[in-house]
């Protein structure tokens, strides 16, 4: 580019380094440019992912879902979060998911996953129905070769240990199938992208993800990791209860321990937190990744980790209201049933998952005082359109009735005649401010947070830690041995 100046170009122009007051003007940009990177690259990064219809990864609702995270107190906020409404351009279909980053670049991996995931997911959807067609046609010529093609398709994720209804595979076979096929061959894609990231070093960094898929009364649902998917149902006697529809993936189940070990990976939980367990290399004593499963850490790909989804089919009914998707920040601190009563409980769907992670966050400065609160993820994804349309007539019609009994009772006073303030319907709080909020919260831990309330189910458990054990990659010249195993 140098060649092209002209001879013009010799005498100082504005702008130029020889020009008067050329340095301060160079501070005074690279300044500008230096503040604009640090205070609107991430917004701008993700802009174009924000202004996508129907999909949704801020703060905020829609009309059938409600999103919000919030960050602890272990540095930056490795969680992440979308619904899609409309997913793959089909309707009434959605996808809904949350990712717990960790690791020094666990909030890059979290993200990437959130951005790419669905997208692979909608490709493979529509390749496996495409190759259906195809298929189904092919076999009214020829048969025994689809059978094989599966088998090979599906044998490297055997150890994915899918669990579907049996009834819901026989009466709707094609979409739970499909589905499934599409689950796993986009995490497997996604994993090796992640592996190919220039960008990204995921060696000792990976996210969680609890994913699903709801398209009309089917839901299926992909899990990777700790995180945790939760339905809000009724049961025969029309009572709310939480059904737990995953499963947390953690190196202390004895299939994923078993397939580790068989790796020649090691788990084992530290003395000092023997609740714990642990996936660790097998000379070295690191990473202590507390999951069995997760995108990224590829220190460990090689020794028992893998990224192969968990799946589960459902069909859903009319008595299935709500489900909560939340990262292991909620759990280790509220079980599915408090999560479940908290949205019930919620001033207004577009705040449930708000009012979830508050909740969270109170109850860990109430029970884990000493300890640093985790970041929070929670997506609250509404089944019951209906009864939310319901919801707000009979709500219309309740203050109405509110007004005129207050009226009455006002209309009444001179004649010294005494009502009760409680007429059996239920007000609403005004919000506290943040100042008064403590006397709230103390008058709320027995209510919410007490011990005999809770109920642990066998698919529950606690483990207030780091995910990652901040140690370094390999001790050079030490032959490690692994440490005393806790049981």
């Amino acid at each position: 580019m140098g060649s092209c100046l002209s001879a013009e170009s010799r005498s100082p122009r504005p702008g130029s380094p020889s020009s008067p007051g050329f340095g301060a003007r160079k501070r005074k940009n690279a300044k500008k440019r230096f503040g604009s990177r640090n205070s609107s690259f991430e917004y701008r990064r993700d802009e174009p992912l924000h202004r996508i219809p129907g999909r949704l990864f801020l703060n905020g609702s829609s009309d059938v879902a409600s999103l919000f995270t919030q960050q602890g107190k272990k540095g930056a906020n490795q969680d992440a979060m979308i619904v899609w409404e409309n997913f793959g351009s089909r309707t009434d279909t959605v996808f809904c998911g949350v990712f717990d980053g960790h690791g020094p670049y666990g909030h890059m991996v979290a993200k990437k996953v959130r951005d790419s995931l669905p997208v692979k997911l909608s490709a493979q959807w529509e390749i496996s129905v495409t190759s259906e067609d195809i298929l189904r046609e092919v076999s009214l010529n020829t048969t025994g070769s689809m059978n094989s093609e599966d088998a090979a398709f599906i044998s490297a994720d055997e150890e994915s240990r899918t669990s579907v209804d049996r009834d819901d595979t026989e009466k709707h076979p094609e979409i739970f199938q499909t589905l499934k096929d599409s689950f796993l061959q986009a995490f497997k894609i996604m994993d090796r992208e992640l592996r190919m990231h220039t960008n990204i070093d995921c060696f000792c960094s990976g996210t969680t993800a609890v994913t699903l898929v709801k398209q009309g009364q089917y839901l299926v649902v992909g899990n990777v990791g700790d995180s945790r998917a939760v339905l809000g149902t009724r049961d025969d006697d029309d009572s709310l209860v939480a059904l737990q529809l995953t499963v947390d993936l953690k190196p202390n189940l004895p299939a994923e321990a078993e397939r580790i070990q068989k790796c020649r990976g090691r788990v084992f939980a530290l003395q000092d937190e023997p609740e714990v367990a642990r996936v660790w290399l097998p000379n070295n004593d690191s990473p202590g990744l507390a999951m069995a499963r997760a995108f990224g850490d590829f220190c460990l790909k090689d020794f028992g980790l893998i990224s192969v989804p968990d799946i589960s089919c459902r069909q859903l009914t009319e008595k299935d209201e709500f489900i909560v998707l939340a990262s292991d920040g909620i759990w280790d601190v509220l079980s599915n049933k408090e999560v479940v009563d908290i949205v019930v409980a919620a001033p207004a769907r577009a705040s449930a998952a708000r009012a979830i992670v508050e909740s969270a966050v109170r109850a860990w400065k109430y029970k884990y005082p000493t300890s640093k609160i985790d970041d929070c993820a929670v997506v609250c994804l509404f089944l019951d359109l209906n009864n939310l349309y319901n919801a707000s007539i009979v709500k219309s019609k309740e203050q109405q009735l509110n007004s005129v009994l207050e009226a009455d009772i006002s209309n009444q006073k001179d004649d010294n005649l005494s009502f009760p303030t409680n007429l059996g319907y239920s007000c609403r709080k005004e919000p506290v401010p943040e100042g008064g909020a403590e006397e709230e919260e103390s008058s709320e831990k027995d209510e919410l947070l007490g011990e005999s309330r809770v109920e642990w189910s066998a698919l529950e458990g606690v483990s207030r830690v780091n995910t990652l054990l901040n140690l370094p990659r390999f001790v050079p010249g030490r032959d490690a041995g692994p440490p005393k195993t806790q049981k």
